[in-house]
């Protein structure tokens, strides 16, 4: 089948609730600081009911959107699978999706359902996130919810870790890896965070190794999957386990690790405000890259500037097209 879109993503499909806090707001919680939690949905309005004097943002998220967001950013298209409900938060968040220029073909769940899934996002002044995660109806996202016809027109496919966390998406996840495979689409995944990683080692390593074909993670993602605090150890066995490895360090930039070879690409120097979604946009400019056939350390450059561009400023993705600026920073 002819290949005329980009990627196929598949993830959790969550509406953020974004705040910037002081520290000992994340103390007062008892939240672990810089990681994401699970909650449910009490747990949540309290956290919410606590931001009462704090501005609190929407925007639609989950890390594989946000990587979809960040390839149409760049020019390119893509279609996004991730369940929702028929409430608000629901309709807010197809309508974003699809505004931002990405295909949302899943049928919303009925209102009898879980609602949709929400996140608090909250950044300290360090620009250290914090995450509390009610999934919602996002757990009951099924194999069935996938478009196989759509993902044979794809270039890439691309998973979230975060689908590990319950068995319908898991077995979406694993279905979308298998499928690509037969339809001729390269395969994308992304460990989304090292508290996964230790959760479900075995697993990720066997997944990755037998159905992935481009590998992204970050420096603490790969030192949680071997259990050793060096990283040059670590980059050496990731690049046995897939064809493409691409290895964030925040200000220290990314390394890409391909047929034997190893690239260092240096991040651009910014004034970090808020890290949420830098990694999301990372692989977004990856992707669009190599789907143009630019070479895996120039799409790196370009998944670095869309990250440092995030960094830069609160929430988790730029405004608006971002393709005007591909050529000057590849030069």
């Amino acid at each position: 089948m002819e290949k005329t879109i980009d990627v196929f993503g598949v993830g959790n499909a969550i509406v953020d609730l974004l705040a910037m806090v002081p520290d000992e707001f994340v103390t007062c919680q008892k939240l672990q600081r810089g990681a994401m939690t699970l909650v449910d949905s009490v747990h949540q309005a309290q956290i919410l009911r606590a931001l009462g004097h704090h501005k609190v943002e929407m925007a639609s998220g989950g890390s594989a959107a946000n990587t979809l967001i960040a390839v149409a950013q760049s020019g390119g298209t893509g279609i996004y699978c991730g369940k929702v409900a028929h409430d608000p938060n629901g309709e807010f968040y197809r309508q974003d999706m699809e505004e931002s220029g990405i295909r949302f073909p899943v049928t919303m769940a009925p209102e009898t359902a879980d609602p949709t899934g929400t996140c608090v996002v909250l950044t300290t002044p360090d620009a250290e996130r914090t995450m509390c995660t009610h999934l919602g109806v996002s757990t009951s996202l099924a194999v069935g919810d996938l478009e196989w016809d759509l993902l044979g027109q794809c270039r890439f496919s691309y998973i979230e870790g975060y689908l590990w966390d319950a068995p319908g998406p898991r077995a979406a996840c694993l279905a979308a890896l298998r499928e690509s495979r037969k339809r001729g689409v390269r395969t994308s995944f992304t460990f989304s965070d090292p508290f996964l990683v230790g959760r479900y080692r075995d697993e990720f390593l066997e997944m990755v190794t037998e159905c992935c074909d481009i590998l992204f993670c970050n420096a603490d993602e790969a030192r949680h999957l071997f259990e050793n605090e060096s990283l040059d150890e670590c980059q050496r066995r990731l690049a046995k386990m897939a064809e493409l490895v691409f290895v964030t360090d925040g200000e220290k930039g990314c390394t890409v690790l391909e047929n034997g070879g190893v690239a260092r690409v240096p991040a651009f120097t910014v004034e970090a405000i808020d890290t949420v979604g830098a990694g999301d946009a990372f692989a977004g400019g990856v992707l669009y890259g190599l789907s143009r056939g630019i070479t895996s350390a120039r799409a790196a450059r370009w998944g670095n500037w869309l990250a440092g561009q995030v960094v830069a400023k609160t929430g988790p993705r730029l405004e608006g097209s971002q393709a005007e600026r591909l050529d000057a920073v590849l030069a």
